[in-house]
């Protein structure tokens, strides 16, 4: 899908640019003309010498090039080619994307551009969540600059969580959807994430233990093959996928009526955790104790199972109707019961055990149960796993 086209790669200052160097040859083994532009950071990462040998093209870094400038060359170099990648996008490159400035080569190419961008962050973990940050990240999502990842893991300074660069063949996959459309362009697909919390008081909950992690994940993937997303989301840890409509909600019963608002739908992914029960008696000022030593009486009410009742739609059920199994004992056969009586398409099931370190960890292993049966699914980041499952629903749609 990349073969005849003509892209401009800016390779940003970070740790991340050795990737570059890989992406660059991936690229050309598919048939793209790459062009490396590299800011006077990156060159303390890699060396234009590397850069040029892999692309075989002269490698871009001064502005004042006097005789590429004769020609009006960094307007040209904007404007040739098909799509510009920047990658890694630095947070300092972020920023002044998002700010407007063209003080170098890259940014100058950046803004001179009429064609699309395409970024991969990469950044250390407190940058990435840092909201200067999410500000800059959620203005160029608004002018329409595509972002792919980054991950979650160990970073080179030592630290753990998003903003490692996305690994090579993602960037790849990204870029030959940006040329296709994405196999998910047109459709719109429904994802709940994070816990609910059913209060007891003004200060006390019921909750599930959810970090929101594989919910966020999964509407990331859905995003990146082009699918329109509505998110809603409970009051989870992590922070919501940028470029879906995100719907906050902090009960059950507000969940459900979110979902169906949202609807129609091509598909509805139900990854949330909801809690099974709510405090009926719900007080609206702080319980005290009376210094008897008895508990308050709490009378618990059913939730509704927003999972069952959109399988169950008589008119406007999604295409796809997808659920989660968070099981701790005969995972399988649990899941498989769950899945005939809701009246879903597909169950995902996972283990949530303790010892399985999938609740609030960085990776998942699933079984995806359909008509066809059940099939187990490697254990993998909660990303790798979204991917593959995203990936599978646009099979399913198509």
């Amino acid at each position: 899908m990349v073969a005849g086209k003509r892209l401009l790669l800016v390779i940003g200052g970070g740790i991340a640019a050795y990737k570059s160097l890989d992406l660059i040859r991936r690229l050309r083994e598919r048939g793209a003309t790459v062009t490396p532009v590299l800011t006077p950071a990156a060159e303390h990462f890699v060396t234009p010498l590397s850069a040029s040998a892999l692309a075989a093209e002269k490698v871009c870094r001064d502005l004042f090039d006097l005789t590429d400038e004769a020609e009006m060359g960094h307007i040209e170099l904007s404007r040739a080619a098909d799509l510009v990648v920047v990658a890694p996008a630095t947070a300092d490159l972020m920023a002044k994307m998002a700010g407007g400035h063209a003080d170098d080569l890259a940014t100058t190419l950046l803004m001179a551009t009429d064609k699309r961008v395409l970024i991969a962050p990469a950044m250390n973990v407190r940058m990435w969540e840092h909201p200067a940050t999410r500000r800059n990240l959620a203005k160029l999502q608004g002018d329409g600059v595509i972002v792919v990842g980054p991950d979650e893991g160990p970073m080179a300074c030592g630290e753990y969580g998003p903003g490692r660069m996305a690994e090579v063949p993602a960037i790849v996959a990204a870029i030959e959807a940006a040329f296709s459309g994405g196999p998910l362009e047109g459709r719109h697909v429904v994802v709940t994430s994070g816990p609910t919390h059913e209060p007891i008081d003004p200060v006390r909950y019921i909750a599930n233990r959810s970090s929101g992690a594989q919910g966020t994940a999964l509407a990331e993937a859905l995003l990146a093959l082009g699918a329109r997303v509505t998110f809603v989301t409970g009051p989870a840890e992590v922070l919501p996928p940028e470029g879906a409509r995100v719907v906050p909600v902090e009960t059950a019963r507000e969940m459900r009526d979110a979902v169906l608002a949202a609807l129609p739908a091509d598909a509805a992914v139900f990854a949330a955790a909801v809690a099974d029960w709510r405090v009926a008696n719900a007080s609206d000022q702080k319980m005290k104790k009376d210094g008897t030593g008895r508990p308050p009486a709490l009378d618990f009410a059913e939730n509704p199972d927003i999972l069952a009742e959109v399988a169950h739609l008589a008119e406007g059920r999604p295409r796809l109707v997808v659920g989660f199994a968070a099981e701790t004992e005969d995972v399988v056969a649990h899941a498989e019961r769950k899945r005939a009586r809701k009246g879903c398409d597909w169950i995902v099931a996972n283990d949530v055990s303790p010892a399985s370190g999938v609740m609030g960890g960085a990776e998942n292993a699933v079984t995806v149960i359909d008509d066809a049966g059940a099939e187990d699914w490697p254990r993998a980041s909660k990303r790798e796993v979204a991917r593959r499952l995203a990936a599978r629903i646009a099979e399913a749609l198509a």
